[in-house]
């Protein structure tokens, strides 16, 4: 059970979705950063004679718990949109064509060892170990 879980943690690909886990969470706070800060307050001053409280309105007058805040659902799919923007055309479009150039064989793919040079390989690094225990 532990063998498969680390062969599971040791393939390329939950490395790489790792990392963009990583890089998508930083980039979607600067996206954030910017709807919050420059998008927000245009979509705010739509609303009307208290533009503080933004696009949207009170349920009941008498209780300030009950406003419909419109401004930031507009905010959260501007948000949305601009990171599933980025993300399309930065990373999934690329990739998608040099697999697609692969497929067609004009780029060839990572390059892999012969098996002579894994065992030259293999060879020199049984040679450095005996040196090493010898002295």
């Amino acid at each position: 059970m532990l063998k498969g879980f680390k062969d599971f943690l040791m393939r390329g690909n939950v490395v790489d979705l790792a990392v963009a886990v990583v890089i998508g969470a930083a980039f979607t706070a600067i996206v954030t950063a910017f709807t919050n800060g420059l998008i927000k307050p245009l979509i705010n001053a739509i609303g009307g004679s208290d533009a503080a409280q933004g696009l949207g309105f009170y349920i009941f007058d008498s209780n300030r718990g009950t406003f419909l805040d419109f401004g930031s659902v507009i905010n959260a799919a501007i948000n949305f949109v601009i990171v599933a923007a980025i993300v399309y055309f930065l990373f999934v479009l690329p990739v998608k064509h040099l697999q697609e150039r692969r497929k067609r064989g004009q780029e060839p793919g990572p390059a892999e060892p012969t098996d002579v040079e894994l065992l030259t390989e293999i060879r020199d690094l049984l040679r450095a170990q005996a040196t090493k225990s010898d002295v």
